[in-house]
C-alpha cells in the first residue's frame, strides 16, 4: 500500500483540508498513476456539500485526473511507465449489461463505479478521487492523453469535454449545422469549441450580455442575450441542434421554440426544480428533447483524439490545492473562465 497525500471533505459543512489515504499496489490488470493535474467540476461541490444527498465521508473529490503511469500490473499491455494518461468520472462498471458491452459504461444497469464517493466492486472499499497524489485504476478505465494536448488543459476534457462531445456526436451534428449553446461556463465553452471543430455554425445563448466577446473569441459565429425576450422571437426556428448546459431554472419551452423542424435539444444540466414541457412545443414541429451523461471509455478516447487533431483544449485557471475552498466559492459565483485545475505538485509540497 502507498500512503498518499490528499485533500478531503470530512463532512458536508467543513472546508476541504489535508488528508491521508492509502492507494494499493496495482493488481495484474491495474496501473498506478502519479497524478499531475485534477480539474474541479461543479459536481465536486454538490457532492462534497451533500447537496444531492447520499454523500459518504471522508470524501476526496476529483474526477478529471491527468498524470503519468508509475507502475504496471503483470498483465497490462496497453500502457508503459511514463505514459500520459487520464481517469474520468468512473473507474469500473459491471462489464456485462448491454450498455457496458456497447461501450456505454456510464449507463451501466448496475450503476457505474464513480471515481470518488462510490464503492469498489468486490471489496466495497470507498473510492477516492483526484485531489490526491496517486490513484490505482484498472487499465480498461484509463485513457491515453495525446501528446499535443497540454496536460493541465486536458484534465477538464475528461468530464466537460466528453459531456459535450457525446451528444454532439450521438445526434450527428455536422458541418454547416446551426447549433446553439445555452450557457457559457465549464461545459458551455467546451461545447462551443467542439461544435466549431465539427464545422457547425455556433451561436451562444446567455443571460449575460457581458459574455458576448468571450463567446466570439472561442469561435462562436454569433451571440444572443436571452434576457431580451425579443431574442426568442427573432431566433424562432433557427437551430438544428441546441445543447443546454445550464443547471439553473429556466423555461425549456422558450428554447424549444428556437429549433427548426425536426430539431433536437439536449439537456446536460440538472436544475433544482423540475421543468414543465408543453407537448405542443415538441409535437408541432416534430422536435426532440433528450438528455446525455458523460460518455463511455471508447468514446472518451475518441474525444481526446478528436481534440488533439483539432487543437481543442479547455481554457483553465491553474491553482494550488490550498486555494480549493476559495475556488469552490468562486465557482458558485461564476467567477472562473472556464475551469479550475489543481496543480497536484502543490499537494506534494504541502505534504
Amino acid at each position: 500500500m502507498h500512503k498518499t497525500a490528499a485533500y478531503a471533505a470530512v463532512d458536508a459543512r467543513t472546508p476541504l483540508a489535508p488528508f491521508s489515504i492509502e492507494r494499493r499496489e496495482p493488481g495484474p490488470n491495474e496501473v498506478l498513476i502519479d497524478i499531475l493535474y485534477c480539474g474541479v467540476c461543479h459536481s465536486d461541490i454538490h457532492q462534497a456539500r451533500d447537496e444531492w444527498g447520499g454523500s459518504a465521508f471522508p470524501m476526496v473529490p476529483g474526477h478529471e485526473i491527468v498524470g503519468r503511469v508509475a507502475r504496471l500490473g503483470a498483465n497490462v499491455k496497453s500502457f508503459q511507465v511514463g505514459d500520459a494518461v487520464g481517469v474520468g468520472c468512473f473507474v469500473d462498471s459491471c462489464r456485462e449489461c448491454p450498455q457496458c458491452r456497447a461501450g456505454e459504461e456510464q449507463y451501466c444497469d448496475q450503476g457505474m463505479t464513480g471515481t470518488y464517493n462510490s464503492r469498489e466492486r468486490g471489496t466495497g472499499a470507498p473510492t477516492y478521487g483526484g485531489y490526491s497524489t496517486r490513484i490505482t485504476v484498472d487499465q480498461d478505465y484509463v485513457l491515453r492523453i495525446p501528446e499535443s494536448i497540454p496536460l493541465d488543459r486536458a484534465a477538464p476534457l475528461l468530464c466537460a469535454g466528453i459531456t459535450t462531445y457525446s451528444p454532439l456526436k450521438h445526434y450527428g451534428v455536422k458541418a454547416g449545422d446551426e447549433v446553439a449553446v445555452v450557457g457559457l461556463g465549464g461545459l458551455g465553452h467546451m461545447a462551443v469549441k467542439i461544435a466549431v471543430a465539427m464545422g457547425a455554425r455556433v451561436t451562444v445563448l446567455s443571460t449575460s450580455e457581458s459574455k458576448r466577446e468571450a463567446a466570439l473569441a472561442l469561435g462562436a459565429q454569433a451571440f444572443a442575450a436571452t434576457r431580451d425576450k425579443a431574442t426568442f422571437k427573432t431566433l424562432s426556428r433557427s437551430f438544428d441542434f441546441i445543447i443546454d448546459s445550464v443547471s439553473g431554472d429556466h423555461d425549456y419551452n422558450a428554447y424549444l421554440g428556437l429549433l427548426k423542424f425536426d430539431g433536437t435539444m439536449v439537456l446536460l444540466g440538472i436544475p433544482e426544480t423540475p421543468s414543465t414541457v408543453a407537448a405542443g412545443a415538441l409535437i408541432m414541429q416534430r422536435r426532440k428533447l433528450g438528455g446525455s451523461l458523460i460518455g463511455g471509455i471508447r468514446e472518451t478516447q475518441e474525444m481526446l483524439d478528436f481534440c488533439a487533431e483539432h487543437g481543442v483544449a479547455s481554457d483553465i485557471e491553474l491553482i494550488d490545492i490550498a486555494q480549493i475552498n476559495e475556488a469552490y466559492e468562486r465557482m458558485i459565483k461564476g467567477d472562473v473562465r472556464y475551469r479550475f485545475v489543481i496543480d497536484i505538485a502543490s499537494l506534494g509540497k504541502a505534504a
